[in-house]
């Protein structure tokens, strides 16, 4: 789905709560300056639930598109007009394409994100995998699996409520999920492909457990970076793909659909990336 160019001035914007600390804005500006588009601006609002069906329905006819964060990837759907398959799948969009004649469109951009970051590294295919916690991230991570990974999955988790909903995922994407307890999750390290799909500082009690020459390990966070366990396993041999590759691989088919230019500068954007990160360590 592409949302067509229109003529000058053009607007989009990430939304969520909290929102102070997205990159958003360094990849889509960055983006915007090497492809030339110089009457495209790219904002940040601070939006709840509660206050955005006002912001969309207030949106003029200059908006091309919206990025969304939590808590809005499954709020803004009764908004829309049409979701593409991909964001039905895990019931949430991260994306919005505010077209011409008025409808919006949603669609899901970590998914497949997510893949292209893994290809990015020679990661293709694994014949099992395991995932670090649960809930929205861990369920888009279960729906990438589903594409290369048609063994067997474990999710580690800390509840028997948070068990039952990755296995009802799985069940959905068709995916073989088994689950098991936290306590276990050192386990996860002897497959091909795991992703970590937990908060800052949840997994620093494991990279001390990771073994000589693991696999893959997909880390969602992006900061602080390295996280503990990233930095232990790339100490120990193994590939690390972190969570500004995802972000920067999601924002770059985000900048194809709302201004309809393809390729997106994926260099430029993970170098501004890079640039913003490294100021705020500073």
């Amino acid at each position: 789905m592409a949302a067509s160019p229109v003529p000058g001035t053009r607007r989009a914007a990430v939304l969520g709560k909290p929102i102070e600390h997205s990159l958003s804005p360094v990849l889509h500006r960055a983006a915007y300056a090497a492809l030339g588009l110089g009457g495209w601006t790219y904002g940040r609002f601070q939006v709840d639930e509660e206050a955005l069906p006002g912001f969309v329905e207030g949106l003029g006819p200059e908006w091309s598109g919206l990025s969304l964060t939590m808590p809005l990837k499954r709020a803004v759907i009764p908004l829309l007009d049409e979701i593409s398959g991909t964001a039905a799948s895990v019931e949430a969009v991260n994306t919005v394409l505010l077209r011409p004649d008025g409808s919006r469109a949603g669609d899901n951009t970590d998914i497949p994100g997510l893949l292209a970051a893994l290809r990015e590294r020679g990661v293709e295919r694994v014949e099992r995998a395991s995932v670090l916690g649960a809930g929205a991230t861990a369920s888009s991570a279960l729906a990438a699996l589903s594409r290369i990974c048609p063994g067997e999955v474990t999710a580690y988790v800390r509840s028997d409520a948070r068990a039952a909903e990755m296995r009802r995922w799985g069940e959905r994407l068709g995916v073989a999920v088994t689950t098991a307890d936290w306590a276990d999750a050192a386990k996860a390290f002897q497959d091909p492909l795991v992703i970590a799909t937990t908060p800052a500082g949840a997994t620093d009690a494991l990279a001390e457990a990771v073994p000589e020459g693991p696999g893959t390990l997909f880390d969602v966070l992006y900061e602080p970076w390295p996280t503990r366990l990233a930095g232990a396993w790339s100490a120990r041999g193994g590939a690390v793909v972190g969570g500004l590759d995802l972000l920067v691989h999601q924002a770059v088919l985000q900048v194809e659909q709302m201004t309809g230019r393809a390729p997106a500068p994926l260099a430029a954007m993970r170098e501004a990336g890079e640039r913003a990160l490294a100021a705020r360590g500073a």
